[in-house]
Parts: structure tokens; C-alpha cells; sequence
């Protein structure tokens, strides 16, 4: 990620220390505003045709407005709102401090900006903004799950499971609509993930690439010990140890193997 690495270093200074701690407290005050006036959140929400006629702060309203108010229902109608609100602040202070702890906080900003980019791309050309919200906070628990895939929570404050099983899990849900939706819905999926995608896609690329290498030399190794080929060939003449046994055969500095006839100088 060297590009991230030159943007830190010349804009390392907008980085928000603590961001996710902010978003939780603004989402704590939303949903207690919620209680005196419930039409409140249906002017935060991430609305493509309201923003075109002059609402742009939903473009960033939304991301304060906690899962139980998605919808903008009333919060009163839940016994369990209250608790599902603590563990969801919880949870994202517990991952913007985790994620700010490997990254710094440039870098966590710089993911949380590029997923809301990615949200509103997907609300505005493929309908994605019901969801959106939801999507953005998903790719920070995947990016949580990725660098601390052994952690261990508690589900239901009982089930011991470690964040990787949990994000399996997450991720089968997820492929439900990838794979059964429409394209439109498929796209936002997508889109809404930018930010995971340029994080951690390069990396996954080069470990995919290195094995990939990794296993065709290990064949090639295999093969030869098999006697399937042979173990020395000269760059020049072509001939190996099964076209003369006594021959004698040496590697070149410039990493190719020679015969003793043909070894450069």
C-alpha cells in the first residue's frame, strides 16, 4: 500500500483520533433524540433523491444513525433496543480503537471515508442506500475479523467464537443477496465494500500470487526427484545427466546452470 503510505505522509494530519468513538457517542445522541421526535431520523437517512434537491448533509447524517433506527422506527417498540444499542457502540468503539491501534488514525479514517464513498456510489446508481449503513459498518468488522482473526467474543454474552468463525458467518449471510439478488443489489454489495477491497485486496493478491509460485516450484521439485526430469540441464547444450552420467554441471552467476563445457568465463 505505498500509495497509502505517500498520502500519509503529505495528509497524515486529517486523520480523527478516535473517530469511531465519535461516531459511536453521535449515535447514542440520535437514538435518545429519536424518543422526542421519531421523524428526526427520517431526515439523517442516506436519501439519493432528497440530497439531489439540497440535503447534503445525509451524506454523512447517515453513519450517526444506529441499526435499531435504520428505518427510523420508534425505539420504544423494542424491548431489547437497549441492549442491542450498548452492544453496537460497544462494538465500534471496540473496533476503532483496535483497528486505530495497527493503523493509526489517518488510516482508519481513510478506510471509513472510502467506505462511505463506496455506500453513497451504491445508494446513488444502484439503490443501495437502505442498506447502506449497515454495509459501511460491515466492512469494519471484516477488516476488524481480518487483522485479529483468533480474538474471542461472546455471542449472546455465552457462545464462545472466535472473530474469524463470526465473519464467516457474516460473510455466508452476505452472499445470500451477492448471489441471489438482483444486479443492482449485487453492484451495491460491491461497491459499498470499496474500502476493504483497496486495503486489503493488494495484499491477498501477493500472498495468492507467492503461493501460487510456491506450489510450481514444489511440483517441479517433486517431478524431478520423481525422475519425471531431470535434475540438470545445460542453458546451452541442452544436455542433462541422463545423456551422460559423468557429465559435470555448474550454476552461473546470472542464476542459470551450465555444463563445464559451456560455464562462461
Amino acid at each position: 500500500m505505498s500509495w497509502i503510505n505517500w498520502l500519509e505522509a503529505r495528509v497524515g494530519f486529517l486523520g480523527v483520533p478516535r473517530l469511531m468513538q465519535l461516531v459511536a457517542v453521535l449515535n447514542g445522541l440520535v437514538y435518545l433524540l429519536n424518543f422526542f421526535k421519531p421523524s428526526f431520523v427520517l431526515a439523517l437517512l442516506l436519501n439519493p433523491e432528497k440530497i439531489l434537491h439540497g440535503e447534503v448533509w445525509r451524506l454523512v447524517s447517515y453513519i450517526f444513525v444506529p441499526q435499531v433506527l435504520g428505518s427510523g422506527a420508534n425505539p420504544a417498540s423494542s424491548p431489547f433496543s437497549v441492549v442491542f444499542l450498548f452492544v453496537y457502540l460497544w462494538f465500534l468503539v471496540w473496533m476503532g480503537d483496535a483497528l486505530e491501534h495497527a493503523w493509526g488514525a489517518f488510516r482508519v479514517t481513510l478506510f471509513y471515508f472510502l467506505g462511505m464513498v463506496g455506500v453513497t456510489v451504491a445508494a446513488f446508481f444502484f439503490g443501495g442506500g437502505g442498506v447502506s449503513a449497515f454495509l459501511l459498518n460491515s466492512s469494519l468488522f471484516f477488516a476488524f475479523a481480518t487483522l485479529y482473526p483468533d480474538v474471542q467474543i461472546y455471542v449472546f454474552f455465552i457462545l464462545p467464537l472466535k472473530l474469524k468463525w463470526l465473519a464467516f458467518i457474516s460473510l455466508g449471510l452476505l452472499l445470500i443477496p451477492l448471489f441471489g439478488g438482483s444486479l443492482s443489489t449485487k453492484l451495491a454489495i460491491l461497491v459499498s465494500f470499496l474500502n476493504y477491497f483497496v486495503f486489503f485486496g493488494p495484499n491477498a493478491y501477493a500472498k495468492l500470487r507467492d503461493r501460487t509460485a510456491t506450489d510450481i516450484r514444489k511440483r517441479k521439485f517433486e517431478n524431478k526427484a520423481s525422475g519425471e526430469e531431470s535434475l540438470h540441464r545445460c542453458a546451452v547444450c541442452k544436455r542433462t545427466e541422463k545423456d551422460n552420467p559423468e557429465l559435470e554441471f555448474r550454476v552461473s552467476r546470472n542464476g542459470e546452470e551450465y555444463c563445464l563445457d559451456h560455464l562462461p568465463k
